[in-house]
């Protein structure tokens, strides 16, 4: 197998190491953090921001990811890198 085919085929598993938007997290702190946890992003913050819940995570390659969550349903609505 030629490097180019090793490195496509790790692909999917890096892009799957983060929530994605729709993805039901759970509309409590202790719920959102297992989902997400579990998802690849680790969290270590919440905060209220524009009426959605912002968790701030890190993915496991170290980057930081602001990934938005709807309060009354618990589901991923937006993903961003940390600024």
């Amino acid at each position: 197998m030629t490097h180019l085919a090793i490195a496509l085929a790790a692909v999917p598993f890096a892009v799957a190491a983060l929530p994605a938007v729709g993805n039901m997290v759970g509309t409590n702190p202790g719920d959102a953090t297992t989902a997400l946890g579990k998802a690849g992003c680790t969290v270590g913050s919440f905060e209220a921001e524009d009426g959605k819940i912002e968790a701030k995570c890190v993915d496991p390659d170290n980057a930081k990811w602001e990934v938005y969550i709807d309060p009354a349903s618990g589901k991923v609505t937006r993903i961003k890198p940390d600024d």
